[in-house]
């Protein structure tokens, strides 16, 4: 039994999601969909689950977070202790509300820095990749569904033509 994927292009985002519940209810498997912008629900409608960004992002902001402590403390307080106007440099206790700006400041960036390092690593994303797009429309105005097809190709084509499909490709 070999592998056939089926493309299906829309010219709708709406259509495009009312296909997309379409499929799911019928029990089809869809491998990838294109779109030039994101479309509200789509992911839901797929079935992707939750994504554990924010998470990452946490974390990452809490080691941001401790660099900012462990770096002023460091440099402020135990290698290079300064009188900055008349502030006490004797415990980072003391000098903490001086301190919070950069505090805030290597959160966000390292927070910020390292999550888009994150995407990229999870999305294979490398300098010098060649695009995976099969269909230059759908970075323009056009959207496509990949649908993996095992047996029955004339069922899921009336499915899709049902649903509105502009175009149908068979990939073997």
């Amino acid at each position: 039994m070999s592998r056939k994927i089926l493309q299906a292009i829309f010219d709708d985002d709406d259509v495009l999601l009312g296909a997309v519940k379409d499929l799911r209810a019928a029990n089809y498997h869809i491998e990838e969909v294109f779109t030039p912008f994101p479309v509200h629900g789509l992911e839901k409608a797929v079935g992707l689950p939750n994504t554990r960004i924010a998470i990452m992002a946490f974390i990452y902001g809490l080691m941001g977070l401790a660099f900012a402590v462990w770096m002023m403390n460091y440099m402020m307080i135990a290698d290079w202790p300064q009188n900055i106007g008349g502030k006490p440099s004797f415990s980072f206790a003391e000098n903490m509300p001086a301190f919070v700006p950069i505090m805030f400041e290597l959160t966000v960036y390292f927070s910020a820095h390292l999550l888009v390092i994150t995407f990229y690593m999870r999305s294979r994303l490398w300098p010098f990749k060649k695009a995976e797009n099969p269909d230059i429309r759908t970075t323009d105005d056009h959207f496509m569904i990949e649908i993996v097809v095992s047996d029955d190709v004339i069922a899921l084509e009336n499915l899709l033509k049902k649903a509105g499909v502009k175009e149908i490709k068979l990939k073997a």
